[in-house]
């Protein structure tokens, strides 16, 4: 965690089924976090003709979101605050995110159900644009918080963010992190899997190591072992693009968010202000 981060998560929301599971999921990791939700609705086009559509005032929304605050505040018993802007979803987020300097991001992601599609390449867009880990959440639920997490290891590039917020997290959580090594690993990626593993020994953090079998298809690997170990998060870094100013999401990326099991994935873009992470 940044130091000039404060304890809040934030949570868009199109009032859809999976953006509810993400309220939840992101409800339970404030409770467990001592951190407060934020409720975000971007107004935008969509929201707009849906108002029409029904014939329904622009307050209804924010009644809306007052709703399911208070129903997140009497079910866990965490502070939740609402908020709405007018604009893109694809900035707007980013830019609430920036402004109130949250912790992390749980976005909910679905197909063509709910106000606002937030599915493939439009998702992705939100990701990539995040100035804090964003966790995408699909249809199905997980409780209780993030105990088996896998870390898949595939370049040497930017270990340092990933594996301290690995640590922060696995620690919050009390976790176990499960280092999952590309089979196809040269000698620089072997030694920052090695380097990783003894950051988590030196911070007492529960870990596996295993490596796959070479294979081109890595992804499927991956999921395949989170599937097996029952893992309830996977983590995964984003590529810096022109020199930490873009982020690029490559196919191996859009596999392991969009996966068939709907583990929660955990993105993280290589900013710079992840080399200061709170305690670590």
């Amino acid at each position: 965690m940044d130091a000039t981060m404060k304890e809040i998560i934030l949570v868009p929301t199109d009032f859809s089924e999976v953006c509810a599971n993400a309220a939840n999921q992101a409800a339970e990791a404030a409770l467990m976090l001592g951190h407060k939700v934020t409720l975000l609705h971007v107004i935008n086009n969509d929201t707009k003709a849906f108002l029409r559509n029904e014939k329904l005032a622009s307050k209804s929304i924010e009644a809306k979101l007052t709703e399911i605050a208070n129903d997140l505040k009497t079910k866990y018993g965490i502070d939740v605050d609402t908020i709405t802007r007018e604009g893109s979803i694809f900035t707007e987020i980013g830019e609430v995110a920036k402004d109130l300097k949250v912790n992390m991001i749980f976005l909910g992601t679905h197909g063509k159900v709910g106000l606002q599609h937030l599915t493939g390449s439009y998702a992705l867009k939100v990701v990539t644009s995040s100035p804090a880990p964003t966790i995408v959440v699909q249809k199905r639920p997980f409780k209780h918080g993030y105990k088996s997490i896998v870390l898949p290891i595939t370049s040497e590039a930017g270990p340092l963010e990933k594996t301290r917020w690995a640590v922060y997290v696995a620690k919050k959580f009390g976790a176990t992190i499960h280092i999952y090594l590309i089979g196809e690993a040269n000698e620089a990626v072997y030694q920052a899997s090695k380097q990783i593993a003894g950051y988590f020994a030196k911070n007492n953090v529960a870990f596996t190591e295993r490596t796959s079998e070479k294979s081109s298809n890595f992804s499927k690997q991956v999921l395949d072992y989170s599937t097996t170990i029952n893992a309830d998060l996977i983590m995964i870094m984003t590529d810096p693009d022109k020199g930490l100013t873009s982020y690029l999401l490559g196919r191996y990326d859009e596999d392991i968010i969009f996966n068939v099991s709907q583990i929660p994935v955990m993105c993280i873009n290589p900013r710079r202000f992840n080399y200061e992470i709170l305690g670590l």
